[in-house]
């Protein structure tokens, strides 16, 4: 069982519950679902970009990731209907927190200039979005086996009704947000 699962349960949901005054456990906001994406632009016209971003995030996530395909057709992007233009990852369970954890303690702290993460990317639903500029920082990538350096979207989806419940439920997991 992951730690962090371990600390939402045993600490986590003890704070929230105080410090907003739950009358049930129910009513407390939690941790429903990581979204990983990565777009790869380039992999409309070669498709090893494509299995090199799928390898990427399998590794990242320790889970299968999926080849997302363009809904419809763009010219000035040169892509089709059909056409595979990216790939992502949906965590939940025992990943989730294994992923939250690794992510926390291990690549943001090995991310150039770390001044900490955006506290205005709430969607105002309870979720946030953050975006990574590569996946390097994440330590089960192989520096020399990378064909190219790509960003990555990871989205929390959460139980909170309002952002200051999502902020306080990330904030308690260790989310180095900016002062």
């Amino acid at each position: 069982m992951s730690n962090f699962k371990d600390l939402y349960n045993k600490q986590i949901k003890a704070n929230l519950k105080k410090q907003f005054g739950y009358t049930s456990d129910m009513q407390i906001p939690r941790l429903e679902k990581i979204v990983i994406n990565m777009g790869v632009g380039e992999g409309a016209q070669d498709s090893k970009y494509i299995e090199a971003a799928v390898e990427d995030l399998s590794n990242i996530a320790m889970q299968k990731a999926v080849v997302t395909k363009a809904h419809k057709s763009v010219a000035g992007f040169k892509i089709r209907e059909g056409q595979s233009i990216g790939t992502k990852v949906t965590l939940r369970g025992e990943n989730m927190y294994i992923f939250l954890e690794k992510l926390i303690r291990a690549a943001l702290p090995r991310t150039r200039d770390f001044r900490g993460v955006s506290k205005t990317a709430f969607d105002g639903k309870g979720n946030y979005t953050l975006g990574i500029k590569e996946q390097l920082i994440f330590p089960e990538i192989d520096y020399d086996k990378v064909l190219r350096v790509r960003g990555m979207d990871i989205v929390f989806v959460t139980t909170a009704k309002t952002n200051e419940e999502a902020f306080a439920l990330l904030s308690e997991f260790g989310m180095p947000f900016r002062k």
